[in-house]
C-alpha cells in the first residue's frame, strides 16, 4: 500500500458541521484526502455518509466549516470556480443514474458534448476507450435495462469517467450486487486507481470493500455526531480503542470463523 504522508491533500475538511434545517447530521468533522488515495468513509446506517458525500460534490452546503479543494475554499467560491472544480469530478451513484432511454454511448456522451468542444469522431473514440477501461468493450448501443446490475455500475463508472475526473466519488458502488460481481467491481476500482493514478472518495459499509480497496478509511458514528476514527481499516478492526469501530468493523468474523471450523471438520470426517 502507498504511504500518504508525502502527498499534497486533494481534499481537506475542516471543522465541517451538516445539518438539514435544525436537525444536526454531523459535527466537528476535520480530514485530508491525499492525491492518489482511495478514502472510505464508512459508519452505519443513519451515520451521515450520504450528506457528508453530497456536500463534498458539491449539492449540499455545510451549516459551518470548509471543504478545501487544493487550495480553494469550496463553499466560499464564486459560482464559476465552483463549476471549474466539480468540471474535476466524477461521482458513481449508488443506483448507476444511467438514462434509461440513452444508450451506453450517449450516456458517456452527454457530458462531453456539454463540457468539451470536441468534435463527434473524437468524442465516439472517447466513448469507446471509456467503455474498454470498464470492460464493456463493443457495447456502445446496449441500454440500461439490457445489462446486468455489474455492468450497468461499471457503464456508470465509464460515464463518470468522461471527464477524466482528478478525483472520484463513488455511492455505495457494490450495493444491490452479488458477491462476486461486487468483489470484481472492488478489484476493477483498484485496477483504475492504479493505473489512473486517481483520487477517490468511497461510501460504503460493506466490510469486503473497506478491506479490499481502502488506504485509509473515516468511521462517522451515528450516536456521537461525528468522526470518532480515522486510519487504515485493517489496522483499525485489530487495534482501535473505540467499541463502535470494532464492532462494525468485525462484523460477522465470529460466524466465519465457525464456518471455517465447521468445513475442516467436515473435511476432516470424509478424509477420515
Amino acid at each position: 500500500m502507498k504511504t500518504t504522508e508525502h502527498r499534497a491533500p486533494a481534499i481537506r475538511v475542516q471543522d465541517l458541521t451538516l445539518a438539514y434545517g435544525s436537525t444536526l447530521i454531523m459535527s466537528e468533522l476535520s480530514f485530508e484526502v491525499y492525491s492518489g488515495e482511495v478514502m472510505i468513509i464508512m459508519g452505519g446506517s443513519g451515520s451521515g455518509k450520504s450528506t457528508l458525500l453530497k456536500s463534498l460534490i458539491g449539492l449540499l452546503p455545510p451549516a459551518s466549516g470548509k471543504i478545501y479543494f487544493e487550495s480553494t475554499d469550496f463553499w466560499s467560491a464564486a459560482e464559476k470556480e465552483q463549476n471549474r472544480i466539480r468540471r474535476h469530478m466524477g461521482v458513481l451513484y449508488q443506483q448507476g443514474a444511467l438514462w434509461s432511454s440513452m444508450t451506453l454511448a450517449e450516456n458517456i456522451s452527454l457530458p462531453l458534448e456539454v463540457f468539451t468542444q470536441l468534435r463527434p469522431k473524437q468524442i465516439k473514440d472517447v466513448v469507446s476507450f471509456k467503455l474498454g477501461l470498464v470492460g464493456l468493450s463493443g457495447q456502445e448501443q446496449a441500454y440500461p435495462s439490457e445489462l446486468s446490475g455489474g455492468m450497468r455500475k461499471r457503464a456508470a463508472l465509464a460515464r463518470a469517467l468522461a471527464l477524466d475526473p482528478k478525483i472520484l466519488f463513488f455511492d455505495e458502488p457494490s450495493s444491490g450486487l452479488d458477491p462476486v460481481t461486487a468483489r470484481r467491481l472492488d478489484d476493477l476500482i483498484l485496477e483504475l486507481q492504479s493505473s489512473l493514478g486517481t483520487t477517490m472518495v468511497v461510501v460504503t459499509h460493506d466490510l469486503d470493500s473497506i478491506f479490499a480497496i481502502g488506504s485509509r478509511a473515516v468511521f462517522l458514528e451515528a450516536d456521537r455526531k461525528t468522526m470518532t476514527e480515522i486510519g487504515d481499516p485493517r489496522e483499525m478492526r485489530e487495534a482501535s480503542n473505540n467499541p463502535s469501530v470494532r464492532e462494525f468493523l468485525n462484523r460477522g468474523r465470529g460466524e466465519e470463523r465457525d464456518q471455517r471450523s465447521d468445513y475442516r471438520s467436515l473435511t476432516h470426517k470424509v478424509s477420515a
